[in-house]
């Protein structure tokens, strides 16, 4: 095993940054960003300021950025911290450099190569442990050093008991399991589903009306959750109901974001492909795999129905009348 103080974050945008800062704070720990922008690199190096980012955050000096992915020679543990569309051909590029111990951490929500999430994609191309790291976290709430949590997952249980002790005196908690692929799975379900609970949000500003949506949407993930082979107490770790409640209900979520424009009538003629955040581009992977597997449709009545609103099939008022209305 490669030396685990030793670390290494792949891409040092916002939530790179962020959780590398935290880590650094550890002085037993080694923390760098490794970038390929440069402007950044050069901001984080000279000034201790990540300028794109976090313009008005001033960085701990020992947190190190570079551009130069020979600084993964000696790294025992990469977090990957780069866009889900770009994690696989990257990770393609630096293999021959990537210590064949060092453990992976999949920060990225999303599908990697041949639809599959990521975490399999990267079991499939590296020798490397592949781990998982997914709760309830904005950006700007950890680099403002907001006690944050995450889930650990790995499908061996031995790499989250040696990872678990990095996160000890910092602002970060974390829980784990050995589900990986159902946390992975989670991570793509929020981002769709608080899309739709935006879009109802949008019409009628109800508290008793959203937590409605929000327990049955809950029930739709957890159907899916089940038939792809997770774990029905994964849906209660902080990468569960945790990170679904942040994405769902806070208006700092993108997604949510997302779901409360469509409801407010800026997208006319089905939604431009323009858009392209996490939950619209895997709402069509995740409906091709459930089509495909034969889950019965009432297993995904909502997501279904909020396929036809990005398609153009059906107007927003009959969506939502939809969601409050149809017993299911």
């Amino acid at each position: 095993m490669s030396n685990m103080q030793n670390i290494v974050f792949l891409g040092a945008g916002s939530i790179g940054t962020a959780l590398g800062n935290s880590l650094a704070v550890r002085p037993d720990l080694n923390v760098t960003l490794l970038s390929v922008e440069r402007d950044v690199v050069e901001t984080i190096t000279n000034s201790h300021i990540n300028q794109k980012y976090f313009p008005n955050i001033r960085l701990l000096p020992v947190l190190k950025a570079t551009a130069d992915p020979a600084v993964l020679a000696g790294a025992g543990v990469v977090f990957i911290a780069i866009p889900s569309v770009a994690v696989v051909d990257y990770m393609k590029q630096i293999r021959d450099v990537l210590p064949g111990d060092a453990i992976l951490i999949n920060l990225a929500k999303g599908f990697g190569c041949q639809k599959q999430i990521i975490s399999d994609c990267l079991a499939d191309h590296l020798p490397n442990p592949v781990c998982a790291l997914k709760g309830p976290s904005f950006a700007r709430e950890i680099i403002n050093n907001s006690p944050t949590a995450f889930t650990l997952a790995s499908t061996d249980a031995r790499w989250c008991e040696l990872l678990e002790p990095l996160f000890d005196e910092t602002n970060l908690f974390v829980d784990s399991t050995t589900d990986l692929a159902g946390v992975e799975i989670l991570s793509i379900l929020k981002n769709i589903y608080a899309i739709l609970i935006g879009i109802v949000d949008a019409h009628f500003n109800s508290p008793n009306l959203r937590f409605m949506m929000f327990t049955r949407a809950f029930n739709e993930m957890r159907n899916i959750l089940l038939h792809f082979g997770g774990h029905e107490e994964t849906m209660f770790h902080y990468c569960g109901i945790g990170d679904f409640g942040l994405t769902a209900l806070n208006d700092l979520s993108r997604n949510r974001t997302l779901g409360l424009l469509i409801g407010k009538g800026f997208f006319n003629e089905g939604i431009p492909n323009k858009v392209v955040l996490e939950g619209r581009i895997a709402m069509s992977i995740i409906l091709e795999k459930l089509t495909d597997s034969q889950m019965p449709e009432t297993g995904y009545h909502m997501m279904r129905q909020l396929d036809k609103v990005f398609s153009g099939d059906t107007d927003i008022a009959l969506f939502v009348n939809k969601m409050i209305n149809e017993r299911y």
